[in-house]
């Protein structure tokens, strides 16, 4: 048997990768991480077992894992976006090696996609930014040395921060320097759901936009003059005579 981590996507439930609804609807055990997993990423499903794993701890869902292994069970352990950011699998993954457990990892469309899909822009353009950060605001979780916000902010890059909308206020303050207060940011909370919502403005303008909604969770922050998309080079892919 094997454990699947499956990346269910962003929220859109067609945004799941074919491989990972073919095993959502063939395995015997599905383990769902909770709200965060649209209910229609589920249907058509033919398995025994169906645990909502959002109120169990980790010794209870490796032992439903392992429950499954003693029977020679496939599991379907699905995530939200891509489990392999912020999906908290590594720990998971570690008792599965203890245990013995063989488990796979199926990637899925990440927060960040869907919210570039939403804002309609391209997040690496010529001469603006070639460099996506992928990083969260520290809050109950510390960040390493050399990764505090205002060090990756130095770079100027796209940006996109996972968990920090409550934050908002201070994570501008932070940018503003490196990036100026025209920078263009966006806010989008829950990209690609039916209840999708977005705000764009920039650094000077974007804390008194979100304070007038709200949105205090489950929103992700994208920053960098990307967003602007205007006045920039054309690549050189469909360039004549490239």
């Amino acid at each position: 048997m094997t454990v699947f981590f499956i990346g269910a996507g962003p929220g859109d439930p067609e945004l799941i990768t074919v491989k990972g609804q073919r095993l959502v609807r063939g395995c015997p055990v599905i383990l769902y991480a909770g709200s965060l997993v649209p209910a229609a990423v589920l249907e058509g499903h033919s398995a025994e077992q169906v645990v909502n794993t959002a109120d169990l701890d980790l010794d209870q869902i490796v032992a439903l894992l392992k429950a499954a292994h003693d029977k020679g069970q496939d599991v379907a352990r699905v995530h939200s976006g891509d489990p392999s950011l912020y999906g908290a699998i590594g720990e998971q993954i570690r008792k599965l090696r203890e245990l013995d457990i063989p488990y796979e990892i199926v990637p899925g469309v990440t927060a960040t996609a869907a919210c570039a899909a939403t804002l309609g822009c391209e997040l690496t353009l010529p001469n603006i930014s070639q460099t996506l950060i992928l990083t969260r605001f520290a809050s109950k979780t510390s960040m390493p040395e050399g990764e505090q916000l205002a060090d990756l902010a130095r770079h100027r890059a796209t940006m996109a921060i996972h968990l920090g909308v409550r934050h908002l206020a201070r994570i501008v303050e932070e940018l503003r320097p490196h990036y100026g207060s025209d920078c263009p940011i966006a806010v989008i909370y829950r990209a690609s759901w039916p209840d999708e919502e977005k705000i764009t403005g920039t650094l000077d303008d974007i804390v008194g936009k979100v304070q007038s909604t709200n949105i205090e969770r489950t929103a992700l922050i994208l920053v960098g003059q990307v967003l602007a998309a205007e006045g920039f080079a054309e690549s050189t892919l469909y360039a004549k005579g490239g």
